[in-house]
């Protein structure tokens, strides 16, 4: 048998709905107000909140005084957590890497709602004015930002809603932000180059780790070839169009007349593509020319050769998330930037050079 909730429980279900949520903040309106909004009577929303207050969601501050909100309801409080993600190809987390899937998984555990965008910042061409529509468009209580260029971070961190910067060129902007410490990875592997009498080295990197300037990374490796006497120009972070063609146009250019001897590429999908370009060439890795990729994937794994990366645990990056977004719920504010240290590994895929 069915049993039909009363107007009270109906209303007491509605109310404790909205605290959820975080509807109201602070303190809840006065039964007046309460009973116009929901249209009923005064005395069923005194059983309401009497009940909220059983419950441990209100805090009664005395007659005629409006409800305080409990530490308890606000720690319940369920987010709208969405995450704006930066691969074109990446249409859903099942498809992304694991760690934003256990991100995923552990705000959900803990009674969030998560979801993400209808399209990726590629699929926006990174226009910050499209991206921004599309947010804004899209109600969240926190954003998390993968891999954001400098520009679209700067326009989150104007905005209202908080946000955490996961990787990204985020230097400088007062955002949250989380990911691995690439500097003295780098540092590492443009040595160890160095040593092996390396001078023409490229690093191939997204335009968002470019402009408006280097980021940290990029910057430091740069410093370094300076302070072993390689003079820098736009051969060692060349410009070029992020797409797959522009990738292939531009190994194209690089391996016309003088070739580097090494190169440093960031994203494992664009290290695979550079094997291909080199085995379509002849080119032979490491014999030719030195391979390095800054991040590691899984299909890294099935080269026959290791390739030469930089590694760092994701557990800590996943839990510092996790902890910012209850800082939220808990309506701390939280800019800080916590990052965590990655490693350079030698790899197969680096020699002398030619």
């Amino acid at each position: 048998m069915i049993r039909r909730l009363s107007v009270a429980e109906q209303t007491t279900a509605y109310l404790r709905e909205g605290l959820q949520v975080g509807q109201w903040s602070g303190k809840l309106p006065g039964v007046p107000r309460l009973a116009l909004e929901l249209d009923v009577s005064p005395p069923t929303i005194r059983v309401a909140l009497r009940q909220l207050e059983v419950e441990g969601l209100l805090i009664t501050r005395g007659p005629g005084r409006c409800r305080t909100i409990s530490d308890q309801a606000v720690a319940k409080r369920q987010l709208r957590v969405g995450i704006l993600m930066h691969d074109m190809q990446i249409k859903n987390l099942e498809q992304s890497d694991l760690v934003m899937l256990r991100v995923q998984h552990q705000l959900e555990a803990a009674g969030h709602r998560v979801f993400t965008t209808g399209k990726s910042q590629f699929e926006l061409n990174h226009d910050v004015q499209l991206i921004a529509r599309s947010v804004k468009n899209t109600p969240a209580d926190a954003w998390i930002v993968s891999a954001g260029y400098h520009e679209l971070l700067e326009w989150f961190a104007n905005q209202a809603t908080p946000t955490i910067a996961l990787y990204g060129h985020s230097e400088g902007v007062p955002l949250a932000r989380t990911g691995p410490d690439k500097v003295p990875a780098m540092l590492s592997a443009t040595r160890q180059l160095i040593k092996l009498g390396h001078r023409r080295i490229v690093m191939i990197a997204g335009r968002g780790r470019r402009t408006p300037t280097p980021g940290n990374v990029e910057q430091a490796f740069l410093n370094e070839l300076t302070a072993h006497g390689i003079s820098i120009g736009p051969f060692n972070l060349p410009d070029w169009e992020e797409t797959p063609k522009g990738l292939h146009s531009l190994l194209g250019s690089l391996f016309t007349i003088t070739p580097p001897t090494a190169l440093i590429i960031q994203e494992a999908p664009r290290v695979i593509a550079a094997l291909q370009f080199f085995s379509e060439r002849g080119i032979r890795v490491p014999e030719q020319v030195s391979l390095i990729s800054t991040d590691y994937d899984h299909s890294l794994a099935w080269c026959h050769r290791v390739v030469a990366h930089m590694e760092w645990h994701n557990t800590p990056i996943i839990r510092r998330i996790v902890r910012w977004v209850a800082a939220v719920r808990q309506g701390r504010a939280d800019c800080k930037t916590i990052n965590y240290p990655a490693t350079f590994i030698a790899g197969d895929t680096i020699g002398p050079a030619l």
